[in-house]
């Protein structure tokens, strides 16, 4: 089979489409061939190793898995001799956070993993998508800052992966939504569900007046310092980047003050459970895939170049042309 194999750290060049050995599933796993998995800020921090920390966990001097890419959809193929919860032919979607994986034309999955049927109404472009960006929105506005119906939520980063996911499901849990992004993307952004939108290039939320009980900072920008007084009185700050800075702050608002900075490994925390509900609201209509581009499988450095651009609107796909 193919694949895009990643031998060493650096630049998007060491991405290289090479011919390996299909994987072979066991008595636990199912083999997935892939239609398409996302392109993410995730997987060019795992390429670069960027911050170095990751050097600790998957490699110190090259990277422990070669083939990147975390989520996915496609149908499977081929199913080990203990698995019950799927048949050869089922279409899937869902997410293999450890080892990694999706940027292949098969791969294999233990069944109890983050993987379930994807959503009748969805290509497998949309369901990839999905699990970029909506799961980790989900968790840190549902599950870590707990949100409200009728709290004025903020998100900024409005137009990214995790960002326009984040307006869909703020509004879906009836916050307030308030969009900060570009001038180029300012309808997008309403249209999506956000009651208001800011141009950052023409105005500083920060100094608007105007208080919010939660901030995300899905792009990771900002900090607690530039936001705390912006937030309400028990409001929280949520960043999506493990900068030290909010590591640091995290722990002294957790002792000190009614303002939290909080942070949670999402990637870490993932589960059927949450590919259920998102399933759920994307059959009936409550939240939508933002596909900014798609790209062959042969194309992944490029992929690679452009979201880290930091422009993208929503996600970007690769798809195995099988």
């Amino acid at each position: 089979m193919k694949a895009i194999v990643c031998t060493q750290y650096g630049a998007s060049e060491v991405l290289q489409l090479k011919e390996v050995e299909k994987p072979t599933p066991n008595n636990n796993e199912v083999r997935i061939k892939i239609y398409a998995a996302a392109v993410t800020p995730s997987d060019c921090a795992f390429r670069k190793a960027d911050p170095f920390m990751i050097r600790l966990i998957y490699g110190l001097r090259k990277p422990k898995y070669s083939i990147l890419g975390v989520e996915l959809a496609g149908e499977v193929d081929s199913v080990g001799k203990e698995v019950t919860l799927f048949k050869k032919g089922d279409q899937v979607f869902g997410v293999s956070p450890n080892s990694f994986g999706a940027y292949a034309e098969y791969m294999c999955l233990a069944e109890d993993k983050p993987l379930i049927t994807k959503p009748a109404n969805a290509t497998y472009e949309e369901a990839a998508a999905v699990c970029d960006g909506a799961l980790t929105a989900l968790i840190f506005l549902r599950d870590t800052a707990k949100i409200q119906r009728g709290q004025k939520v903020l998100v900024n980063g409005a137009s990214g992966a995790v960002g326009a996911y984040a307006v869909q499901l703020a509004r879906f849990f009836g916050a307030e939504v308030t969009g900060v992004c570009s001038t180029k993307n300012l309808e997008w952004v309403k249209s999506i569900g956000a009651d208001k939108v800011i141009d950052y290039t023409k105005e500083d939320f920060t100094k608007s007046g105007q208080t919010y009980d939660v901030i995300f900072d899905a792009v990771g920008k900002l900090s607690f310092s530039i936001c705390k007084g912006t937030l309400s009185q028990r409001g929280i700050y949520l960043s999506t980047v493990p900068a030290l800075g909010t590591m640091l702050q995290m722990l002294r608002t957790s002792k000190f003050g009614s303002k939290k900075a909080m942070f949670t490994a999402a990637g870490l925390k993932q589960s059927k459970e949450n590919l259920v509900f998102l399933k759920e609201l994307f059959e009936t209509g409550k939240i939508k895939a933002v596909i900014d581009r798609r790209y062959r499988m042969e194309e992944a450095a490029e992929a690679h170049k452009y979201v880290e651009k930091g422009h993208k609107r929503g996600n970007v796909v690769l798809t195995p042309q099988h």
